[in-house]
């Protein structure tokens, strides 16, 4: 039975009990601690200075916790004793995965800084090293454990521009030019065996995060299920062109990168901040409600309007990756619009393939019931799963 077919006093019962379950997963969502999931990064801050490095490395310690099971009593939660503890085993293996060739690495101060999305373990390392141009960067974190882990660079040295690079694990090493897209970047010395990285390199992170971020990719699939049909009669009925489909979708995708571009804009700057132990379960939630209305229409206005809140929610969980390195504001605002883009690429293809298959399959008989209905039903059911998951910081899904 499809919400048209209920009386009115039904719908609105229907209705008020979608909208308890939104305040009763968001209240639960605020008042959960455990950090919930994102990409994995860790940020490495070089000062480079003639005859002085010094590095300040900051490691989420979730990320820590899953390389060295720092949990030593089990009980799910990570105290500052354990973390004491571990101190030398986290030390250990971070400096054995990182080598800047020429500079060899002294281990200093340690610390632990909370941040919106988690408590990150800050190691700080020096080195009595002129700085190598372009230095040549070996970096090797969790590549046994994760390959989709990056490293998010940032090098300064005295007058001369900050420059940004991404660290991929899989990679030997990584050449950082002195000044970025300069001729440094090839010149001699043994770095130039080193991968110099793309200029375009937080575009390329930009649809990494997006393609790797199944919560986002889910959400999108759940509002382009119903994309290629239409109700008529409390019927669904298939549409009889693309463009016919075409354009709820460009309006669902405009309105959801409008809206997380304004929230990962306003969050990187730092201006509006919501902790990850909110935004990630409250994702889920979107994804939940997106596909109830699916099966039960009920929400009071259109579609994209709901898409555009959503949305909202959805850059806030893209946000961590630039607001942790403190940029000159030429420097973030470039890296902001590539990691913009490189999200919208992402998106678009995720959308174009999305949008063909389905609209292939549009006239299959049972697609009412098993597209629309049944992905529904399964992406309530994993959508249910992360936001335990991100409550109750346990491990379920694979993903």
């Amino acid at each position: 039975m499809r919400c048209s077919d209920l009386s009115a006093p039904a719908r609105a019962r229907a209705g008020r009990a979608v909208r308890r379950l939104a305040w009763a997963l968001a209240l639960a969502a605020s008042a959960g601690v455990a950090q919930a999931h994102k990409s994995s990064d860790s940020y490495l801050q070089l000062d480079a200075r003639p005859g002085a490095l010094a590095l300040r490395w900051d490691i989420a310690l979730r990320d820590l916790d899953v390389a060295l099971d720092l949990d030593a009593d089990a009980d799910g939660k990570l105290t500052w004793g354990e973390i004491r503890t571990a101190w030398p085993r986290i030390e250990a293996y971070a400096t054995a995965h990182l080598a800047i060739e020429g500079c060899p690495l002294k281990p200093g101060e340690r610390g632990l800084e909370r941040r919106s999305d988690g408590a990150y373990a800050v190691l700080h390392l020096s080195s009595t090293c002129t700085l190598p141009s372009p230095p040549a960067i070996r970096y090797s974190l969790f590549a046994e454990i994760d390959p989709t882990h990056r490293g998010i660079a940032k090098v300064e040295r005295p007058g001369e521009p900050v420059v940004l690079s991404v660290l991929d694990p899989a990679r030997a090493a990584t050449a950082i030019p002195a000044v970025a897209g300069s001729a440094a970047a090839g010149a001699g010395g043994s770095a130039t065996a080193a991968q110099a990285p793309s200029r375009w390199q937080f575009l390329e992170e930009g649809i990494r995060h997006i393609l790797g971020g199944y919560d986002h990719v889910l959400f999108l699939l759940c509002l382009l299920l119903p994309a290629v049909m239409r109700r008529r009669d409390g019927r669904w009925q298939p549409v009889e062109r693309l463009t016919q489909a075409i354009l709820p979708v460009a309006g669902i995708v405009t309105a959801f990168t409008v809206a997380h571009s304004i929230t990962l804009t306003l969050a990187a700057l730092k201006l509006v901040s919501l902790p990850s132990w909110f935004i990630e379960p409250a994702i889920a939630v979107t994804i939940v409600l997106a596909a109830i209305d699916n099966v039960w229409p009920v929400f009071p206005v259109r579609r994209v309007v709901v898409t555009f809140f959503f949305g909202l929610i959805h850059g806030f969980g893209f946000a961590s990756v630039l607001a942790e390195l403190n940029l000159p504001t030429a420097d973030f605002a470039w890296a902001l619009l590539q990691f913009n883009l490189g999200l919208e690429a992402g998106q678009l293809m995720v959308v174009v393939a999305a949008t063909a298959v389905l609209f292939g399959l549009r006239r299959w008989p049972r697609y009412a019931r098993v597209v629309i209905r049944g992905g529904s039903f399964l992406a309530m059911a994993i959508a249910g799963l992360w936001f335990v998951e991100r409550v109750a910081d346990i491990k379920v899904l694979p993903f």
